[in-house]
């Protein structure tokens, strides 16, 4: 700066020194010349200087000149839409508070779900919308509880709208590894929820089995953040969707990670129906054929196999309201019927007619084939293992 000040006085400390008049045009115009350009130099430099002493002035005055369109404005933790142009949209993920990874705006993301609402289905909508509302306030007092724990609340929960959202995020970071981002599960996972509200409603009913089944379970939003049988169930019925448009290599990737994260393998192919209690879970293993009704509880330790020798349709097909206890096998294309009960470490080879209790190994119908004992209650609601065993038996230690 002080140079150029120098050089713009220099020219007429040299005419006077010289001693040449200053009267000859050519020169006064070099000089004026000279002087115009320097000033506008002078004038570009502290129009810089004043751009960085303020960037975030210069930055809002040029982008008022940008296209006034702005993208889709989308509410989650993991995406968010950064003002920009129609043309530049990015759809961004904040995985922590100062970065951002960017992949390319999807559809899924842009287009309102159409909900189809009748009569029937209003007042069920109702309770799933207080259903989220209630797991956002056990999630506020869990913070309020264990400060601590905030960002992860706020992450996982707080952050959402609606539920298929957190579910997806949580489903992805929990799944994702250093090969398979979970930003890409993410997407992944959400188009599949959007499009299939069946499997949101469903993923509903089971944390309402969950809380109302399960002792240890202290709230709904402990289930849907620590209950790996409540996961490895959504996880499953995303996997068995993409199943069934035939997209069979995701499907079974999402079924290998589901297997290594929470030691437990359910084939895509399987079908499972909505209020499913899977306790605790670790070791549970479910067949491409198996079928599960509604209102089922199943505990760790459970197989629903085949027998090794057949192919084709060649797993279990278990009823409504079925319990089946720890360390059970139910193999083959056998029939448990509704409300039927499957003790503890029993080995089931042949059909359980419904309301019955089969145990032993291999099991047999508790009162014999001919007059089995029925049950008056349904024991996949009740969690009831024990309350009739001194009607057949004379166990004692």
């Amino acid at each position: 700066m002080k140079a150029l000040v120098f050089a713009l006085s220099t020219p007429q400390k040299l005419q006077k020194d010289s001693g040449t008049p200053p009267s000859s045009t050519t020169s006064s115009l070099f000089h004026n010349n000279l002087r115009s350009m320097s000033v506008h130099f002078l004038g570009s430099l502290l129009l810089s200087h004043s751009s960085l002493a303020n960037p975030q002035k210069s930055f809002v005055d040029s982008s008022k000149k940008q296209d006034k369109k702005r993208a889709v404005c989308i509410h989650n933790s993991r995406t968010q839409i950064l003002e920009c142009n129609n043309n530049n949209a990015k759809f961004c993920r904040p995985d922590y508070p100062d970065q951002f990874s960017c992949v390319p705006i999807s559809k899924v993301h842009t287009q309102p779900v159409p909900v189809h609402k009748d009569e029937e289905n209003v007042g069920k909508e109702d309770e799933d919308d207080d259903l989220w509302l209630t797991m956002k306030d056990e999630a506020r007092s869990n913070v309020d509880e264990e400060p601590i724990l905030s960002t992860y609340y706020f992450s996982a929960i707080l952050s959402h709208d609606v539920i298929e959202s957190a579910l997806a995020d949580h489903l992805s970071v929990k799944l994702g590894d250093s090969s398979l981002p979970s930003g890409t599960l993410y997407d992944l996972f959400m188009s599949v929820l959007t499009e299939e509200q069946d499997i949101v409603r469903a993923a509903k009913d089971d944390l309402r089995a969950v809380k109302e089944r399960d002792p240890a379970c202290i709230s709904y939003v402990q289930c849907f953040l620590n209950f790996k049988g409540f996961l490895a169930c959504q996880a499953h019925r995303i996997a068995h969707k993409l199943w069934s448009q035939d997209r069979k290599v995701v499907a079974l990737l999402i079924q290998n990670r589901v297997s290594e994260v929470c030691a437990m393998d359910i084939h895509p192919g399987a079908k499972i129906g909505r209020g499913i209690l899977l306790d605790h879970a670790t070791g549970v293993v479910i067949g491409e054929t198996a079928v599960i009704g509604n209102n089922v509880s199943i505990l760790h330790n459970v197989t629903l196999g085949g027998t090794g020798k057949m192919s084709g349709d060649r797993h279990p097909k278990i009823g409504d309201g079925v319990l089946i206890g720890a360390g059970t096998c139910v193999l083959g294309n056998v029939k448990i019927g509704e409300g039927a009960k499957i003790g503890a470490g029993s080995v089931v080879l042949r059909d359980v007619p419904a309301r019955t209790t089969a145990v032993g190994n291999p099991a047999k119908l508790i009162g014999g084939k001919e007059n089995p004992v029925k049950l008056d209650k349904i024991p996949g609601l009740t969690m009831d293992h024990t309350s009739d065993i001194s009607e057949w038996s004379d166990y004692v230690i």
